[in-house]
């Protein structure tokens, strides 16, 4: 169950959603993307009920991308990417020369063109992650819904991935929230953080205000201390014994 909230996305801003398992984070963002259905209560998203939106002029706006990604297996990179222009022509339509502009955009900006030829199931999971984000951008979406984004990848490819969410969010004026675990990462990448505990939003601001030991002993039900960057001057936090 999640408590009443107002979340507004402004374009070049990511939010984070950080809090302990079964917080919420997941259930609220799939909320957010249509993936699950109101129980009570109402979202809206540009001014207009979720439920009044029609699938694919949402899809055209909202990207989602959930925490366990489907099955790609046998599927090229070139063919999931291309997946992202559905909203904009159907199953039955046309794949004219604005998708293939815009699919050939999303891989280059996403740095995966040169995977295109390859089958996805053969690329590690730092690239599989990039080829989503690519079929993502070629959805051409105002907004981006990220769960967990980051799951199951070694540090290197957690920085490459955020740092990715950044850019595209910088480049091409679009909004993110992004539901993460570590509380540096977001601290790090988010301009926003949004704290949930037990349902419930305890926290919102920004990664100074947010990482900050009062704050984290109530969001983690655990001592933290937090100490500052050399370089960045951002909060960093870790755990007390």
């Amino acid at each position: 169950m999640l408590e009443p909230l107002t979340i507004s996305l402004p374009a070049r801003r990511i939010i984070g959603l950080i809090g302990h398992n079964g917080s919420g984070k997941s259930t609220l963002i799939k909320l957010l993307a249509r993936q699950n259905p109101l129980s009570a209560g109402k979202i809206s998203f540009d001014g207009k009920d979720l439920h009044e939106w029609g699938s694919r002029p949402f899809a055209r706006k909202v990207a989602y991308l959930p925490q366990q990604a489907p099955d790609t297996a046998g599927m090229l990179v070139s063919e999931l990417v291309a997946l992202g222009r559905y909203p904009w022509h159907g199953a039955l339509g046309r794949f004219g020369p604005e998708d293939k502009t815009r699919v050939a955009e999303a891989m280059r900006l996403t740095d995966v063109a040169r995977y295109r030829a390859r089958f996805i199931d053969t690329l590690s999971g730092g690239e599989r992650q990039r080829v989503w984000l690519a079929m993502l951008v070629a959805q051409n979406p105002d907004c981006l819904l990220l769960d967990e984004p980051t799951s199951a990848l070694d540090i290197a490819h957690q920085i490459d991935i955020l740092t990715l969410i950044r850019r595209l969010v910088d480049e091409r004026g679009l909004g993110a929230i992004v539901v993460l675990h570590d509380v540096n990462m977001a601290a790090r990448f988010c301009d926003e953080i949004l704290a949930l505990h037990c349902g419930k939003l305890i926290a919102r601001g920004g990664p100074k205000d947010i990482v900050a030991p009062d704050q984290l002993q109530a969001i983690y039900e655990t001592r933290m201390g937090v100490m500052r960057h050399p370089d960045s001057g951002l909060p960093l936090a870790y755990p007390r014994s």
